[in-house]
């Protein structure tokens, strides 16, 4: 492929195979698929999601749910505890007014301020559950309380939500932290139930766990990386080689007798790095090489049995794909190896 590097590429025909397979393994365990959007941040793709099956999808902020929402695209569930105030506020309102939203809430001052910014519009509000990484939500035995007080500031609460992020601990986690999801969306369940809400959204979410059984009160799914996988996912046993679908094309710009160096720095590759995972980035066409070292611009890459030379280009699977993703501009799509398309990255550093 003749492109500029650094580049972000998609391989299209894993791409799309990875958003069926997605689809269809939650659909036939009886799950809704809302997939999380902040992997990809791109409307082709999520329209590539929706025309699979999903019945929605997930978002981090505000403003990628404007992105999506400018495109047509109207089911939309804020996984975060949004707080709206000051121009927050104002376009908490417009999006109320045009498309069907819904939005995390983990403590009542969060709930007040979505209430406000409502403005006596009618919210759907989804309960976040702590199922273990203790990042944020409320325990199980906390969401009665918080769903009355929603429900006293007139906001509709629907349901329950938790992300089982602690399956990223290690290898090993995925198995223990997707029962905590499970275990942990059944308790807030039966909390609501018993306090007299309509539980309608009972809702789990983390890729490395998303294939798993899930108790019947479970009603959706939220996974975001499965649609490229990543070095990460490959680790934790969420995914084979054959599904890894996004790379970074990177030069080598320089050689030494033991390592070379290629133009695809922490710019381009990000820093993130688990404890349990060497290195920052992956080059499986030489021998598995790993990226040892990062500067801005410039990555070092040692283990490859022979040495590539100054003007070739490689292939970095990147250790953790949403990172990376909101560094590009647009993807290089390919297939077979041809540049078939290019997609902006449409709600890139949309962070608000």
């Amino acid at each position: 492929m003749d492109i500029e590097t650094p580049a972000l590429v998609v391989d299209l025909d894993r791409l799309t195979d990875n958003v069926e397979r997605m689809t269809d393994r939650v659909g036939q365990r009886g799950l809704a698929l809302r997939p999380h959007a902040k992997t990809h941040k791109s409307v082709e793709i999520a329209r590539m999601q929706l025309d699979a099956g999903a019945a929605g999808l997930t978002v981090a902020t505000l403003s990628e749910a404007e992105v999506f929402a400018d495109s047509g695209l109207s089911d939309l569930f804020i996984a975060y505890p949004v707080f709206p105030r000051g121009p927050k506020a104002d376009r908490l309102r417009r999006l109320l007014d045009r498309v069907d939203l819904s939005v995390g809430i983990d403590n009542p001052a969060g709930a007040a301020a979505v209430a406000d910014a409502a403005a006596g519009r009618s919210v759907r509000v989804v309960l976040e559950i702590d199922s273990g990484q203790h990042r944020t939500g409320v325990a199980p035995a906390q969401a009665a309380d918080l769903a009355r007080w929603c429900s006293e500031l007139g906001l509709q609460v629907v349901g329950v939500f938790t992300h089982g992020g602690h399956s990223y601990k290690d290898p090993g986690a995925p198995s223990g932290a997707s029962v905590d999801e499970g275990d942990t969306l059944v308790q807030a369940h039966h909390t609501l139930s018993a306090a007299g809400f309509d539980v309608s959204v009972v809702s789990a979410g983390s890729t490395p766990t998303t294939g798993v059984e899930r108790p019947p009160e479970v009603t959706e799914e939220r996974p975001g990386s499965y649609v490229f996988y990543d070095r990460q996912q490959l680790a934790l046993g969420a995914c084979r080689r054959e599904q890894l679908a996004l790379t970074v094309a990177a030069t080598v710009v320089s050689v030494r007798h033991d390592r070379f160096v290629v133009d695809a720095g922490s710019k381009a590759l990000a820093s993130d790095r688990p404890p349990w995972l060497e290195g920052h980035g992956w080059v499986p066409e030489l021998g598995d090489a790993v990226v040892t070292a990062l500067s801005e611009h410039h990555g070092i890459v040692e283990g490859a049995p022979a040495l590539p030379s100054v003007g070739d280009v490689v292939a970095v699977v990147p250790n953790h794909v949403c990172t990376v993703v909101n560094l590009f501009d647009e993807y290089v799509v390919a297939r077979a190896g041809h540049v078939v398309d290019r997609w902006p990255v449409s709600a890139r550093g949309r962070n608000t």
